[in-house]
């Protein structure tokens, strides 16, 4: 996927939103061991990487979602955060979506010339049930960080975040079903009751995916295609889009990008009816979309 970077693989779990973790089980797949920590080697560089014309793989104005296999402020990977910060300074014109599930830890981690952040950095925590929002969501508000995000995934008990969101720090809040082994039932009660929080404060909301199991009016219902649940939650009418999220992205010499430079999302054929579209880079035009639909359509 053209909007991940994974600098280092591997992580501890921590916490109850762990418990099934898809890396773990994706790496078992492979006879590997999800706890097995490693920077990766043609992967660290990413943000970097050029094409053969000389232009950024990533563009300016992207969106990268850090540490999809891991976690930024893995304490393991105090080795290699370094010369991550350096890379993400370097690309002042391209948002990375930093995740975490231990914001405890952020604080000693930054950039010493952090200062009161920097503008291309969107910080969110994981807060899969009421415990750990209320755990991490005040710590996410005491940092300094210019753009804040709360993401309720695997959604495994119901959170209300109302009193965070009112403090007008959070810019959104995404929310998104379990799945692989073990995976835990996500409640469409839970799901309504979190955006309706979201709509009083103008802040964006978006349902992903439903998760194997989800519930409706009393119903479990079994969903295993990742693409029928996110069919399936941006059919259910949740995703809500608040008060822009506005990135002062820059080139080399600091000076802002005008909007009119910046990456346009662009959404094929399989990207219509999908949860993550509200949030999505959109469709990186690999083609194999085209050659799945091709092969499919022949008698």
């Amino acid at each position: 996927m053209h909007d991940i970077w994974n600098p280092w693989h591997g992580c501890i779990k921590c916490s109850e939103g762990c418990d099934n973790c898809y890396m773990y089980y994706l790496d078992s797949q492979r006879n590997s061991c999800g706890s097995n920590i490693y920077r990766t080697k043609q992967g660290f560089n990413y943000p970097l990487q050029k094409n053969k014309d000389g232009s950024f793989k990533v563009a300016s104005g992207e969106q990268i979602r850090v540490c999809m296999t891991s976690d930024f402020f893995l304490e393991q990977a105090d080795v290699w955060r370094e010369d991550a910060w350096s890379i993400i300074k370097e690309r002042s014109d391209v948002k990375f979506f930093l995740l975490t599930k231990r914001p405890q830890r952020v604080l000693e981690c930054l950039p010493d010339d952090w200062g009161n952040g920097w503008e291309n950095v969107f910080f969110n925590v994981t807060c899969e049930n009421q415990k750990r929002a209320d755990e991490r969501i005040p710590i996410m508000l005491s940092l300094p960080f210019k753009h804040k995000g709360i993401m309720c995934a695997p959604f495994i008990g119901s959170v209300t975040i109302d009193k965070y969101l009112a403090t007008g720090q959070i810019e959104q809040v995404i929310c998104g079903g379990e799945n692989y082994d073990g995976c835990r039932p996500c409640c469409f009660d839970w799901v309504k009751q979190l955006r309706g929080e979201c709509i009083n404060h103008d802040v964006t909301f978006c349902f992903i995916e439903t998760g194997t199991l989800f519930i409706k009016d009393g119903r479990q219902y079994h969903l295993p295609n990742k693409r029928l649940q996110a069919k399936m939650a941006y059919k259910s009418g949740m995703n809500f889009a608040g008060k822009p999220i506005e990135f002062k992205l820059t080139n080399p010499l600091g000076m802002e990008i005008p909007k009119e430079e910046l990456y346009v999302p662009y959404f094929g054929e399989n990207c219509k009816m999908c949860g993550s579209r509200l949030i999505c880079n959109g469709c990186c035009r690999c083609g194999k979309c085209n050659a799945k639909n091709t092969a499919t359509s022949k008698p």
